[in-house]
């Protein structure tokens, strides 16, 4: 099966990765999308380098490549293997992109790439907002956990004994069964 037929089964946000802090897309993928050769893709970047800031394109350090290929099973297409590291095009590199190759395809799938980079947006935030509510509730959950350890401590403590009697306050009456008589008292 061709790249660009397997490619165009694949939805795009399978295609796009986080690489230095930055969501991308590959220059393999998008020449894919824009069918357009990837030297051919790679070639108008450069003639148009002016349009590219570093925020827009950069090329992968070899061990990103590396970390790309065995974390995301990346496949050389065709056997034969890049002789390059791959170019990285974040979401405004992509559109970029397509106003150089200034094709109708291009333009069509500039306006694709778009809607997959807010979808992926819209999921991470999704997420995020996700996250902070679970961490809320653990929060909760551990101020409900003292409260309750705390109630059960009090609980506990009124259930035991005291260990030694305690004085018995108030008025303790004498028998007056027998007078007491003078010797009495004075023994």
């Amino acid at each position: 099966m061709p790249r660009k037929t397997a490619l165009a089964q694949k939805p795009i946000e399978t295609q796009i990765f986080l690489v230095r802090g930055q969501k991308v897309l590959l220059d393999s993928d998008l020449a894919a999308l824009y069918r357009v050769e990837v030297r051919a893709l790679n070639q108008a970047i450069k003639r148009n380098e002016d349009r590219f800031p570093p925020d827009f394109v950069f090329q992968l350090t070899a061990k990103e490549n590396d970390t790309l290929r065995s974390h995301f099973v990346i496949s050389n297409a065709g056997g034969g293997g890049r002789r390059y590291l791959p170019y990285a095009f974040t979401e405004h590199g992509a559109i970029m992109a397509a106003s150089v190759l200034n094709s109708a395809r291009a333009v069509e799938m500039s306006i694709f790439v778009v809607r997959a980079f807010v979808r992926l947006r819209e999921t991470l935030a999704t997420h995020t907002k996700l996250a902070a509510k679970l961490t809320e509730l653990e929060q909760r959950l551990e101020t409900h956990d003292k409260t309750i350890d705390g109630i059960i401590k009090a609980i506990r403590a009124l259930m035991m004994r005291p260990e030694k009697p305690a004085r018995q306050i108030g008025f303790r009456a004498q028998s007056f069964s027998q007078p007491k008589t003078l010797e009495a008292r004075k023994s």
